[in-house]
């Protein structure tokens, strides 16, 4: 503002404190609060702690994957069985089979339609000595759940009756067992031994088994 003399006074600046600017003032608060928090002394078992868990053993990576493979498992008569999923196409309801003329030699049962298709239904109880009757001498209920299975491979597709499919199981390769002497008939076509639910079941070597198929159809 200007005097009577017109000369200009500037009015009188207050002095910066902490008091006048509430920011200002909280800020340092902050500030002593967090030097407070870093320069507390340590828990008494704070660094035990961290030795403990630096010293624990830890996993190592060998860079090896666990190899996993998959196999459709069911059941012909009392055996359960199973074929890898590369040569599985489905599992079909029962279909009647028409057989054929002059196949007596009991492992080609006849034909059958699934899904519009003939195909050649093989007895695989037959071809691998299995009694398929065993269940039904003891009236297991379970055969209401029997189903049509069809497998192949690029040459053709196949079909063949069984009790019960389970479905599709994965397992690592390096759980496989040996084929034991006490498989019997069936030795020929079995490749190694999986467990399953507290069961042996025999993983069928499904090359030899197709080979076989084959040979009985020509």
């Amino acid at each position: 503002m200007s005097d009577a003399s017109g000369t200009t006074r500037s009015e009188p600046v207050e002095a910066e404190t902490p008091q006048a600017h509430p920011g200002r003032r909280d800020r340092a608060a902050y500030e002593e609060v967090a030097r407070a928090l870093l320069e507390r002394p340590l828990p008494p078992d704070y660094r035990a702690e961290w030795a403990r868990h630096f010293a624990a053993e830890k996993p190592i990576d060998t860079g090896v994957e666990v190899e996993l493979a998959s196999a459709v498992i069911f059941r012909i008569g009392e055996e359960w069985l199973a074929l890898s999923t590369a040569v599985f196409r489905e599992a079909a309801e029962p279909r009647p089979v028409h057989s054929l003329p002059h196949r007596r030699n009991g492992i080609v049962r006849g034909i059958v339609n699934v899904r519009g298709e003939l195909l050649v239904c093989i007895s695989f109880a037959t071809l691998l000595g299995i009694d398929k009757n065993a269940d039904a001498e003891r009236g297991d209920r379970s055969l209401h759940f029997e189903r049509m299975v069809v497998i192949g491979r690029a040459n053709g597709r196949i079909a063949f009756s069984v009790h019960e499919v389970h479905g599709i199981h994965r397992y690592e390769s390096r759980a496989l067992t040996p084929v034991p002497g006490t498989v019997g008939h069936a030795r020929a076509f079995t490749k190694a031994m999986l467990s399953w639910q507290g069961r042996t079941v025999g993983l069928l070597d499904e090359t030899r088994l197709l080979d076989a198929v084959d040979r009985n159809i020509a």
